[in-house]
C-alpha cells in the first residue's frame, strides 16, 4: 500500500533558548522546576527501558494516519509497519518511539501501543502494548512482538545516538495543565506560527497518572462527540513510576496534526495514554527531549 507523505521543515531554536521558555510555561503549572541542557543518559538502562542509548542524529517527528481513522467510525485497515514509515521519513534504520494504536489485526483487539524500537539493519523491538481484559476490565500490558500499528501513531524517529537535550524536572502541580500541555502551550506563545516539535520520554517519578485504554472491540454505534469517545474508552488511575513516551508540535500547520501525543508503560503491568497526574501535591517528573528538525505528515486523512 502506498502512502502519501507531506514533508516540511520546522522551526529549531538553540536549545538553550528554549529552557527559559519551558521554564516560564512550567512554572505557570508546577511550583519546583528545573530545566537545562544535558547529556541524554544511557535510555537503554533502568528506568528508561527503550531500544537505543540516546535521542539524537537527524530528529524528525512523524505524524501518521490520524483520529479520522478512528472516529466516527473506525477503520480497522488502515494500518502501518514502523520500519515503512521510517523509510519514508528517509530515515530507515531509526530508533523509534511515541504512541499510537496498536494493530488490532495483529493483536485481535484494540489496544493502545507504545511503540518503542530500531528498524532497519539492527532490529531491536521492545514495543508494549496496554489492553482491557476481557475478565475483570483490568489493564493488560504485554509484549508486542510486531511493529504494525493501526489507525494513527505520533512517533519519534531519530539515529539514536548520545548527545545534548532538554532535561525537565517538574514537582508539585498547581496549575491546570498537564505536563506536555503547558510545555507546549509555552512554545506556541514564544513562537507564533513557527512550528516547534519536541519527542522524547518521561518518567512519572511519584504520584498517579490518569491514563485511558482502548476498550478491546471498536464502538458498534458512531462516536459522534467527545462525550461519546469517553464513554466508549476506559480509565484508570495509573501508579508511579511510569515509563511516557512523548511527541509535541507547538500547533497544527494546517495539516490535521495531533499536537501532543503520550503513551506510558511499567514494569508493575500499568501503561496506556497519558492525560494528567491526579496527585498534583505529590507529582514529580523528569524528562528528556530532543527537538526535531523535520515533520513527516504521512497518510493524512
Amino acid at each position: 500500500m502506498e502512502f502519501g507523505v507531506i514533508e516540511s521543515e520546522l522551526h529549531v531554536p538553540q536549545l538553550q533558548e528554549l529552557c527559559d521558555i519551558l521554564s516560564g510555561g512550567l512554572r505557570q503549572n508546577f511550583s519546583d522546576v528545573e530545566v537545562c541542557v544535558a547529556d541524554c543518559p544511557d535510555l537503554t538502562q533502568q528506568p528508561w527501558s527503550l531500544a537505543a542509548s540516546g535521542l539524537c542524529g537527524s530528529p524528525r517527528l512523524l505524524d501518521i494516519g490520524g483520529v479520522p481513522n478512528l472516529v466516527p467510525t473506525a477503520n480497522p485497515s488502515k494500518v502501518y509497519e514502523l520500519s515503512k514509515m521510517a523509510a519514508l521519513a528517509k530515515l530507515p534504520d531509526a530508533f523509534i518511539i511515541g504512541a499510537g494504536a496498536g494493530s488490532s489485526l495483529v493483536a485481535g483487539v484494540n489496544c493502545e501501543m507504545m511503540p518503542n524500537a530500531v528498524v532497519g539493519k539492527k532490529e531491536t523491538n521492545l514495543t508494549q502494548i496496554a489492553k482491557v481484559s476481557t475478565e475483570d476490565g483490568s489493564c493488560i500490558l504485554e509484549k508486542f512482538g510486531s511493529l504494525q500499528c493501526g489507525l494513527m501513531c505520533n512517533l519519534l524517529a531519530c539515529e539514536g545516538k548520545p548527545g545534548k537535550v532538554l532535561k525537565v524536572k517538574a514537582k508539585c502541580r498547581t496549575g491546570p495543565e498537564n505536563f506536555v500541555t503547558c510545555m507546549r502551550k509555552a512554545l506556541r506563545q514564544q513562537y507564533g506560527d513557527k512550528p516547534v516539535a519536541l519527542g522524547g520520554v518521561f518518567q512519572l517519578v511519584s504520584g498517579k497518572a490518569k491514563l485511558h485504554v482502548m476498550p478491546g472491540c471498536f464502538s458498534k454505534e458512531p462516536l459522534l462527540s467527545d462525550d461519546d469517545v469517553n464513554k466508549w474508552l476506559r480509565f484508570y488511575d495509573m501508579s508511579a513510576p511510569l515509563t511516557c513516551l512523548s511527541v509535541f508540535i507547538s500547533h497544527d500547520t494546517g495539516l490535521d496534526l495531533r499536537v501532543e501525543h503520550t503513551h506510558c508503560f511499567s514494569e508493575h503491568g500499568e501503561g496506556g495514554h497519558y492525560h494528567c497526574d491526579v496527585t498534583p501535591d505529590a507529582v514529580e517528573y523528569l524528562a528528556y527531549y530532543t527537538l526535531t528538525e523535520k515533520l513527516f505528515r504521512i497518510d493524512k486523512p
